[in-house]
């Protein structure tokens, strides 16, 4: 046998030990996440990795699809091909993606829907948190701390993700009650980059804010940098987060951010509902993680999500 066969042969029974276990008995866990240049996207990635290394029996990997609808697809796709036992999905696109994660779970694959939904139910399960709800606690900590007059930017998300709409649907819904308040929204995709262009845009516009509610806290730490370079007082406009990350603590412990809504990864909770999945126990369709306000109040005693 040629030396170019062995090392093929080779090579083809490392992947299948990768991805099986040399016995067949190890499953694999496939992370299809929209971006790792998201913050939270990342830690999300992370926890699952951490967590899967803790099970002998679990192997994982993941696919980072740079924000690229089109190339998440075609990486779900990678997935099925390579019959892995379970897919988590992160999308960037609520709908573009409903035909190739019902190919998955029609092939056998169980696929967990983690954070962000999907506008189909050809999937094992949904992960997440009541968008809706954080949305309208924001508002109702916003208008209180205004006392219902003042101009709120909304600085929202990625457009086409359903958290983005579920939070701005939850937030408006809550702000209409006060008729003193004007809010005007803003687009940072999620990312700290684009919510610094946004803010340089409202300070060169000299447009007026009293408070801000960042749909994550990634880009509301991208508006205060950009104060910072205009000489402007964070601590002088309220502003509230999502997600709860360790640079939202240290902001509100320090007064330049005045709360945050935590926000759970569910990476954890996606490796507990695996195991399940592979034990053939039934689990829930849709799986809710709890929200919490987070204020200078409990900073202390709140663990940061990463």
């Amino acid at each position: 046998m040629s030396i170019l066969k062995k090392s093929l042969i080779f090579l083809i029974l490392n992947a299948w030990v990768v991805l099986y276990g040399a016995n067949g008995d190890v499953k694999t866990i496939a992370f299809a996440q929209d971006t790792m240049a998201n913050d939270f996207r990342k830690a999300q990635v992370n926890e699952v990795r951490d967590e899967v290394a803790l099970h002998p029996n679990l192997k994982f990997i993941y696919s980072d699809a740079k924000g690229r609808t089109s190339l998440l697809i075609a990486q779900i796709e990678k997935f099925i091909m390579m019959r892995v036992d379970l897919i988590i999905l992160g999308t960037n696109n609520e709908k573009a993606v409903v035909p190739v994660v019902e190919k998955a779970y029609k092939s056998g694959i169980s696929v967990i829907v983690l954070d962000r939904g999907i506008q189909g139910e050809q999937y094992t399960t949904f992960i997440n948190s009541d968008n809706i709800k954080i949305g309208a606690m924001g508002a109702e900590f916003i208008a209180k701390k205004l006392g219902g007059k003042g101009k709120v930017l909304l600085l929202e998300g990625l457009q086409k993700a359903d958290v983005t709409k579920l939070r701005t649907k939850g937030f408006m819904d809550v702000i209409a009650k006060y008729k003193g308040i004007q809010v005007i929204k803003r687009t940072g995709n999620y990312l700290r980059k684009d919510a610094i262009v946004q803010m340089e845009k409202l300070i060169e516009s000299d447009t007026h804010i009293d408070a801000i509610f960042s749909q994550s806290d990634s880009m509301l730490s991208g508006v205060r940098l950009v104060m910072g370079r205009h000489n402007i007082d964070a601590s002088t406009v309220i502003s509230i987060g999502c997600d709860f990350t360790s640079e939202a603590k240290e902001a509100i412990k320090a007064g330049t951010q005045t709360a945050s809504i935590l926000f759970p990864l569910g990476g954890k909770k996606s490796v507990e509902i695996a195991l399940k999945i592979f034990a053939n126990k039934t689990v829930p369709k849709h799986i809710y993680n709890p929200v919490k306000l987070v204020t200078k109040d409990n900073v202390q005693s709140v663990k940061a999500i990463f």
